[in-house]
């Protein structure tokens, strides 16, 4: 369980304790709203069961759903439920008669005062120091009117915070019975949601103390609800030495006025099967020479072809992992939010020490989006900053769509991102494919502004001089020009 700031209470999710300034302000009441199904009661009892020390008295009473099939699901989780005070005030089968089976009571058919004096009883009771009520809008269904409603809610609330208790409360919006009255009882408003990019929470209202702002992400696991802030680089600094970091490859190294400086961003452009995951993990092979941690995140291909593949080219991954000079991820990007993946990448930097991260490629980051591509740059910059100011030097694969014909730096309007990029091409000569290398930008430093020769054998990548006295080399057809007829050359 999370550790909350001096003063505060912990939720029970170390995320959402972060994205709160450390936990909730202890006597007061907040509410939990979001559809069914998205882990309002999971976060219930993250919050029934997170203080470690066990001096909390907690009180969790249920107004739906049958309370042995919730303390079943939450022991699933792994929530010990044992020491947790219970009210089961949710309708049985004794509700029912013969010739009423399944009908809906009206709120005058309905006893209160029983269910009320049974809650004010057991508070008096046990004295809690933590309650959940789940959920409160069953209450509703105990009232005449609205006015009742909110009347009642407004005394309940009061009367729980005579006894100094945090209180969380579940609600579930419908169109007869709009959650928006609710929020002015609580001091603080945790909005879980499903939508087509993935589950998230915001909290968009938390009296007296600072929040995270933005949508973040959740999963839901085998241990309840796990929650990823929404990256803010800002936040996160580090000392390092702006210097340039070889290849190992001379000529590239020249192409870049002596390499990539610690602590950029560099996109590797190109079509497909043209080197560019084998020009970045280079990069990464020099680093392990150097003792430099690396990690490479695979969107696109398999652990095990990734492995092949580099030591086909003499590049020793195996070793490199081994060593642990190298970590090697594959990432399903439909079952991660980009949120989830930057903590991933945090997790690398901040306990691994990681200097050199991979992302293989945008397009398969870009399926973490899950169709919202206008969170594309907004994303990949927030993760590139984040590296930056950490000093870890980041590299971005991006794949063009044409082999041959028009060129474009990158696919997805994602330069302005980049300090440097590198891009690598197919060329047609005299009826042969081969390859180029090019840098089109570098912020930091000049660089070489001609293209060469760029091939891949089993003994690694080999660069040779620049490719003079052609034209059209990004077209991928190049043509020699008369140098006699060219001034250029004169």
């Amino acid at each position: 369980m999370s550790s909350p700031s001096l003063g505060r209470v912990s939720t029970g999710i170390e995320g959402l304790d972060r994205i709160v300034d450390g936990g909730l302000i202890p006597g007061r009441g907040y509410m939990i709203n979001g559809p069914a199904g998205v882990g309002k009661t999971i976060l219930a009892w993250h919050f029934l069961t997170a203080d470690d020390a066990g001096e909390d008295t907690c009180l969790f009473i249920n107004l739906e759903e049958d309370l042995a099939d919730l303390q079943a699901n939450a022991e699933a989780l792994g929530f010990d439920t044992d020491s947790i005070e219970c009210l089961d005030l949710s309708p049985d089968a004794d509700v029912f008669t013969e010739d009423q089976s399944y009908e809906v009571f009206s709120a005058a058919e309905v006893e209160q005062e029983p269910i009320v004096e049974a809650i004010i009883e057991r508070v008096r009771e046990v004295e809690p120091d933590r309650v959940v009520v789940d959920p409160l809008t069953q209450l509703r269904y105990l009232t005449s009117d609205d006015y009742q409603f909110r009347k009642q809610v407004v005394g309940f609330m009061r009367f729980l915070g005579g006894y100094d208790a945090t209180v969380l409360f579940t609600v579930q919006e419908t169109q007869s019975l709009p959650t928006d009255d609710l929020q002015f009882i609580s001091d603080g408003t945790i909005l879980l949601e499903r939508t087509g990019s993935g589950r998230r929470v915001s909290v968009p209202k938390l009296r007296g103390s600072g929040v995270q702002d933005g949508d973040h992400g959740v999963r839901i696991t085998d241990s309840g609800i796990a929650v990823y802030p929404a990256l803010e680089p800002g936040e996160h600094t580090s000392e390092f030495t702006a210097e340039p970091i070889s290849s190992g490859v001379p000529a590239v190294d020249e192409l870049l006025s002596g390499g990539l400086e610690r602590g950029t961003v560099s996109i590797i452009s190109g079509p497909t099967g043209v080197g560019k995951t084998t020009l970045g993990t280079q990069f990464m092979k020099e680093a392990a020479g150097r003792g430099e941690r690396s990690v490479v995140y695979l969107f696109e291909e398999t652990k095990s072809t990734f492995m092949q593949r580099s030591t086909a080219v003499n590049i020793p991954v195996e070793e490199m992992v081994e060593r642990g000079t190298l970590r090697i991820v594959e990432v399903e990007a439909l079952d991660r939010s980009p949120q989830e993946f930057a903590a991933m990448v945090r997790e690398d930097v901040e306990k691994r020490d990681t200097q050199i991260v991979m992302i293989d490629g945008i397009a398969g980051y870009r399926l973490t989006l899950r169709g919202d591509e206008s969170l594309l740059t907004q994303r990949l910059h927030a993760l590139g900053r984040y590296c930056k100011n950490m000093g870890v030097t980041t590299v971005l694969i991006d794949e063009t769509a044409d082999i041959v014909g028009e060129f474009h730096a990158t696919e997805r309007n994602v330069s302005y991102l980049a300090d440097n990029i590198v891009f690598l091409r197919h060329l047609e000569m005299k009826g042969e494919l081969r390859k180029a290398i090019g840098v089109l930008k570098k912020r930091t430093s000049d660089y070489e502004r001609t293209l060469r020769e760029f091939e891949i054998t089993e003994h690694g990548i080999t660069v040779g001089e620049p490719l003079r006295g052609m034209r059209g080399i990004l077209t991928g057809t190049p043509e020699v020009v008369d140098r006699q007829s060219d001034p250029r050359t004169n």
